[in-house]
């Protein structure tokens, strides 16, 4: 029997706002802000959906959860990846491996990488050691490095 492979990659972006708490990875993060958006902002898991769902050639997370949906707004991101996972299933694939890099010149995400894993790899149905999560800064170039917000890149694999 031949093993199919398909592989997706997400990005998102979102600007700091005060008064939101800060999550990445579906794991809260103490900062002085959060990140706006039309549901939690969680940058992590947004382009962890957007690279699952190119893997799968269903499109993006605004075709799927439209900020445009009242049912949406401050929604945890997780629900978003379990329902994604759900068309991951149905179609007969798994996830054989995730890479995310979170870019962000603050807050420090070294002491949350591991409870990050942990998350997405409860979420995704596989072993930590299927999960990378990653920090980098821009060194203080462009709206990253001027502490205006933070973005992320995600990578999945997907195995059948």
């Amino acid at each position: 029997m031949r093993m199919e492979l398909r592989i997706g990659i997400g990005f998102d972006a979102h600007k700091f706002a005060p008064n939101r708490p800060l999550k990445l990875c579906g794991v809260n993060v103490p900062h002085e802000q959060g990140l706006i958006g039309h549901s939690d902002a969680d940058v992590a898991l947004h382009a962890l959906c957007d690279a699952l769902l190119g893997a799968l050639a269903l499109g993006d997370i605004g075709q799927h959860f439209p900020d445009t949906d009242p049912h949406f707004k401050d929604a945890d991101s997780s629900t978003f990846v379990q329902t994604v996972m759900s068309l991951v299933r149905e179609r007969g694939w798994r996830v054989n491996n995730v890479d995310i890099t979170i870019i962000a010149q603050v807050p420090k995400l070294a002491p949350y990488r591991e409870l990050m894993r942990e998350r997405v790899a409860n979420l995704l149905e596989v072993e930590i050691s299927a999960v990378s999560v990653k920090a980098t800064t821009t060194n203080h170039m462009g709206f990253i490095g001027r502490k205006e917000g933070i973005a992320a890149i995600a990578i999945v694999s997907l195995t059948r």
